[in-house]
């Protein structure tokens, strides 16, 4: 077949661009669902707390994956900003994932413990407090906002199905976990658990 009949022909065109694709992700993309280091959890790691999980839906609610990126990229530059770089282990269970595509403010994937938690309380009332030249929004009502811990154990046992390890143990006392806690103590606790099993290893 010459060249010139497949410009002319759009619909042959876009059928065997569409082959192309297909076989391109079948050779980059179906290996990955075979490969332990993909698909398995690094060691040692722990599911997210009851808070912790609550605190992750606050961060995606509120859209804080807009501006923060969750995945630290193999280079020098981010290496030695922001400790080791990510690696698929640790995002295993994130249902969905969080690595983001956009840095308006800082990644992160490692800021667990860099902080204190009353840093980040004041940070998030008032970033300015803190960061005079943030231009982030305040979140101050966080601290107002009393987490409906009715869903929490649902939450765990969707996540368990999804094939993060809750015990059933866990899951009923989910509840009583995150009971008179606020938004800011649930998004503090998950900010506070970003990255430290991996800077504690490496």
């Amino acid at each position: 077949m010459k060249h010139d009949v497949l410009e002319k022909n759009i619909g042959l065109l876009a059928f065997f661009m569409v082959i192309a694709v297909s076989i391109g992700g079948l050779t980059q993309i179906v290996p990955l669902f075979f490969q332990n280091v993909t698909n398995q959890p690094i060691e040692g790691m722990k599911p997210r707390s009851a808070l912790e999980v609550e605190g992750r839906d606050v961060f995606i609610a509120n859209g804080c994956v807009g501006c923060h990126s969750q995945m630290i990229r193999p280079l020098r530059a981010e290496t030695e900003r922001y400790g080791h770089y990510s690696v698929a282990g640790e995002s295993v269970w994130d249902h969905p994932f969080l690595w983001g595509s956009k840095r308006t403010g800082p990644d992160l994937a490692s800021i667990g413990g860099r902080y204190s938690d009353e840093w980040h309380r004041v940070h998030l009332n008032n970033p300015r407090d803190v960061v005079p030249t943030s231009i982030m929004p305040a979140y101050p009502f966080l601290a107002e906002k009393k987490i409906d811990s009715t869903q929490t154990a649902k939450k765990l046992q969707v996540l368990r199905t999804l094939g993060t390890p809750y015990t059933d143990a866990d899951i009923t006392g989910a509840a009583a976990a995150v009971q008179g806690k606020t938004e800011m103590d649930a998004l503090v606790a998950y900010l506070q658990g970003l990255g430290t099993l991996i800077k504690s290893k490496r």
